[in-house]
C-alpha cells in the first residue's frame, strides 16, 4: 500500500498512500460546492489512510463516531475521527501543495465530545491519486503551542513542530509512554431548546456559507456537541426533510440515514406473563454493542393512537440472556434535560429495561445508555 510518486524526493520518515483505483466517493447534496469539496477530499483520505493503519497499527480502528455521522460533520468542519485502542485521532486533510503547517479547526479541539489524542495532516493529491502524511501532535500541543487565529477560529502548528513518522505513535502506545496527550477543555454551557430552534431558523439557510463563523464560539460549540442538532442543521441545509421522523418510519419507512444507523420495523409478539398467545404489533428495532455484549434497543407503540404511548424497551440478543446489575437506559430531552421516570437501571440482572412515556405530536427524545454503545451519536427521534 505504499505509494512513491516517480516525480518527488522520499524523505525515508515521510509517508505516501496510494488512493485505492476502487474509491467511490459519496456524495450526497451538500448545501455549497465548497461542502461537496470538503467531503470528496476527507473520504478520498479515510479511504487511503484507514487501511493502512487498521493494517499496520491498530486492527481495530474505525470511524468515529459512525460512518452515517460523517455527511453532518462534513456539511460545516473539515476533518475525520477514528477510534483506536480508547485513543482517538483526527485527520486534517488538505489540498495544499505547501504543506508548511498543520491547521485544525477549532470544534476538533474545543469541544469535548469531538477532542482527539492526536491529529494527522495529510496532503491528498486526488489527481495523482495518492496521501502523503505530513506529521502529527497531540491535543496537548495544539493548545499549548500552537497558534489560535481568532478569524477563521483554527489551531495551527509549523511542519518542524509535527511528529513526521507515525511509528513513533505506535511505539508510543506500545512501552506505554506517559505522554500528556490532551490539555483540559473549557466545559461549553449548554443552550435550550428554543435557542437551538432559532439557531437552525438562521444556520439552516444554505445562503449562510460559513455557518461555523456566524455566531459566537461558545454557542456554536454547545450547539455541535449535540449530534440531534448538527444532523438536523445538516439536513436543513441540504433541503432534506425530517429524517428521524418516528411516525414518518411507520406510515411508510425508515429513511436511509436511520437505516444506515441500524433501525429497522419489525413485528413483536407481545405476550402477557402467563399466556402462550400474544397480540402482533409493529415496532422499530436496533441492535447495540455495549461493554462488548449485544443488545436490542425497541421503540413499540403502548394503547390505541390517540393516546400517544410510547415503550422503549434493551433486551439481550441472547436467547434467555439478562442485563447486567449497572446498565441503564435513560431518555432525555433534546437539550439533555432530565424528566421524571426517565430511567431505567438495573439494579440486579433483568430480562429487559424499560421506560415509557407519553409524547406531545412533534416532541423529541434522544435515547442512551450507560455505559453508551459502541459507534454512539446522540440522535433526536421526533414523535
Amino acid at each position: 500500500m505504499f505509494y512513491a510518486p516517480d516525480s518527488l524526493t522520499i524523505d525515508s520518515h515521510q509517508l505516501y498512500l496510494e488512493i485505492p483505483a476502487s474509491s467511490q466517493v459519496q456524495e450526497p447534496l451538500y448545501s455549497t460546492a465548497g461542502g461537496c469539496e470538503r467531503a470528496r477530499i476527507n473520504q478520498l483520505c479515510l479511504q487511503a489512510f484507514l487501511p493502512w493503519f487498521c493494517e499496520e497499527i491498530a486492527p481495530e480502528a474505525k470511524i468515529y463516531p459512525n460512518s452515517a455521522a460523517l455527511p453532518s460533520f462534513w456539511e460545516v468542519v473539515n476533518g475525520s475521527a477514528i477510534a483506536f485502542a480508547g485513543f482517538r485521532l483526527v485527520l486534517i486533510p488538505t489540498l495544499a501543495v505547501d504543506d508548511d503547517e498543520l491547521r485544525v479547526q477549532q470544534e476538533w479541539v474545543d469541544i469535548s465530545e469531538w477532542a482527539a489524542d492526536y491529529y494527522v495532516g495529510i496532503q491528498v493529491n486526488p489527481d495523482d491519486g495518492w496521501i502523503k502524511v505530513i506529521g502529527y501532535t497531540t491535543h496537548h500541543n495544539l493548545k499549548t503551542k500552537g497558534v489560535y487565529d481568532t478569524v477563521d477560529r483554527t489551531y495551527s502548528l509549523d511542519v518542524e513542530d509535527l511528529i513526521a513518522d507515525l511509528n513513533v505513535l505506535w511505539v508510543s502506545r506500545q512501552v506505554n509512554c506517559d505522554e500528556v496527550l490532551r490539555s483540559e477543555i473549557t466545559p461549553l454551557a449548554s443552550i435550550p431548546t428554543t435557542q437551538a430552534e432559532n439557531l437552525l431558523e438562521r444556520l439552516g439557510n444554505p445562503e449562510v456559507k460559513f455557518p461555523r463563523l456566524a455566531v459566537p464560539f461558545s454557542v456554536w460549540g454547545a450547539f455541535l456537541a449535540n449530534g440531534g442538532w448538527r444532523q438536523r442543521l445538516c439536513d436543513r441545509r441540504q433541503g432534506l426533510a425530517e429524517q428521524q421522523s418516528i411516525p414518518q418510519w411507520f406510515q411508510t419507512q425508515v429513511t436511509n440515514l436511520a437505516q444506515q444507523l441500524g433501525w429497522v420495523k419489525k413485528e413483536f409478539i407481545l405476550a402477557p406473563a402467563g399466556m402462550r398467545s400474544g397480540t402482533e404489533v409493529i415496532g422499530l428495532s436496533r441492535q447495540l454493542t455495549i461493554a462488548g455484549n449485544t443488545y436490542e434497543l425497541r421503540i413499540l407503540p403502548q394503547g390505541a393512537s390517540e393516546d400517544r404511548i410510547w415503550r422503549f424497551e434493551l433486551r439481550s440478543t441472547i436467547p434467555g440472556g439478562q442485563i447486567p446489575a449497572g446498565l441503564a437506559l435513560r431518555l432525555l430531552t433534546e437539550d439533555l434535560q432530565n424528566f421524571e421516570n426517565n430511567q431505567d437501571t438495573a439494579t440486579n440482572p433483568v430480562d429487559v429495561l424499560y421506560v415509557e412515556v407519553i409524547l406531545e405530536p412533534g416532541e423529541g427524545l434522544i435515547w442512551e445508555t450507560q455505559p453508551l454503545p459502541e459507534d454512539y451519536d446522540r440522535e433526536i427521534l421526533r414523535f
